[in-house]
């Protein structure tokens, strides 16, 4: 089971990059810019390295699955539909760097609707579900902190850029 997860968990990311590039050059196109590209390189390593951290807990500490995997998997399921619903939602508008068109009309469809970052809930969830399903503690943890650290960046990074070039204040209520 382990190997078939992961290697799937792999799969989509992989695919999702190649989804960002074509999103990122549609966006350019229009006449999008990219905002916190300094942390971008940061953000990218800590994936990489969440997954071999995963990778090496698992198998070189011998790691079981958990006593309650099939609730975890079940959770670690329910937030990939999640995070389809979240890229569907915001359609070529969705990436994995903080790319902005402005003057365009921010999403407010799909989970976007109800939080204004879900996909970071739904991210911050996999990195603690999915190590806890194969009982990588040390990687649910320090993934866990690192993503809470990242995420003190990034949100702020991102909702400055929306203020400054879309209708994202005045959608969202907020100064």
């Amino acid at each position: 089971m382990i190997p078939i997860v992961l290697s799937v968990v792999i799969l989509q990311r992989i695919v999702e990059l190649f989804i960002a590039k074509r999103n990122e050059r549609w966006m350019k196109r229009q006449g999008a810019f990219e905002a916190g590209a300094q942390h971008y390189p940061f953000m990218v390593a800590m994936h990489v390295c969440f997954f071999l951290s995963l990778l090496i807990e698992i198998y070189i500490f011998n790691r079981p699955l958990s006593p309650i995997w099939g609730l975890l998997l079940s959770i670690f399921l329910l937030t990939q539909l999640l995070r389809i619903w979240c890229l569907t939602s915001l359609g070529k508008y969705w990436n994995t760097k903080i790319i902005v068109l402005p003057n365009a009309t921010v999403v407010r469809k799909g989970p976007y609707k109800w939080i204004r970052h879900p996909n970071y809930v739904i991210v911050a969830t996999e990195l603690l579900v999915l190590p806890l399903l194969f009982s990588a503690y040390f990687t649910a943890i320090l993934f866990t902190i690192l993503n809470v650290w990242m995420m003190s960046v990034r949100i702020p990074a991102e909702e400055k850029a929306l203020k400054d070039a879309t209708n994202y204040r005045e959608e969202f209520s907020i100064d």
